[in-house]
């Protein structure tokens, strides 16, 4: 599904990511873990192709993604939400979600009713403008926006991030809905570690650029929490 093979990415004359290998099964749920600044970010943005990789092999679903532009992820299946979450402000909730129809993929000129009964905030606040929603309602928006591309893949970067505990509970909720009843590929990172084991069936622990240890999740003992989680 998801493939790097020997990745290095430099930005600004400085190196972010050394020698990164990571395969990311179809039908799995992974979390990208570790301390602030090691990398996670950038390596989602490497799989986006926000970021240009200097040296190794990006392949997803079965396709040489190395220097595909960012627009072409929609287009092979990859639903994206990003820390901040991006939405636009000054759009209503519909506007928001409608963009995603643009996508070639997305052959429906209508909003996924789906898409409201895991969010029925949506349908709610559906004329609201993106910039009035609290910040559990703008999660749950753009999160709701990736899911209208009908994607195989969704990656999300901190989707907890400011977001209230009856929130983040939905947010489990609909991730583990996607994945069991549709095989939807889940791939986060997450600095909770509850709502990563929860969610996660699979890890990749980076350091320092790399990514030093990949297993299932029960395997993320104590050890290796504290050697590379703990602050």
């Amino acid at each position: 599904m998801i493939e790097l093979q020997n990745i290095d990415q430099q930005y600004s004359g400085t190196q972010i990511l050394w020698d990164v290998n990571l395969k990311i099964e179809k039908g799995s749920r992974t979390v990208i873990m570790g301390r602030n600044g090691v990398g996670k970010t950038t390596l989602l943005n490497v799989i986006m192709g926000l970021l240009p990789i200097s040296a190794g092999k990006l392949t997803i679903n079965n396709k040489d993604m190395s220097k595909a532009s960012v627009e072409s992820r929609p287009e092979i299946g990859v639903g994206y939400v990003p820390q901040g979450r991006h939405i636009f402000p000054q759009l209503t909730v519909e506007e928001n979600l409608k963009i995603s129809l643009n996508c070639k993929r997305q052959t429906s000129k209508t909003i996924p009713e789906h898409i409201f009964e895991l969010f029925p905030v949506l349908k709610e606040m559906l004329h609201r403008r993106g910039g009035d929603l609290s910040g559990g309602q703008q999660q749950q928006l753009a999160i709701g926006r990736a899911l209208v591309l009908n994607p195989d893949i969704l990656i999300l970067d901190e989707p907890n991030e400011g977001i209230q505990p009856n929130i983040v509970q939905l947010i489990r909720d609909v991730l583990l809905k996607l994945n069991k009843e549709q095989g939807l590929t889940i791939v986060l990172v997450e600095q909770k570690l509850p709502f990563a084991r929860a969610v996660g069936e699979t890890f990749a622990l980076m350091e320092k650029g790399q990514v030093i240890a990949t297993g299932d999740m029960p395997d993320l003992n104590d050890e290796l929490v504290s050697k590379y989680l703990a602050v």
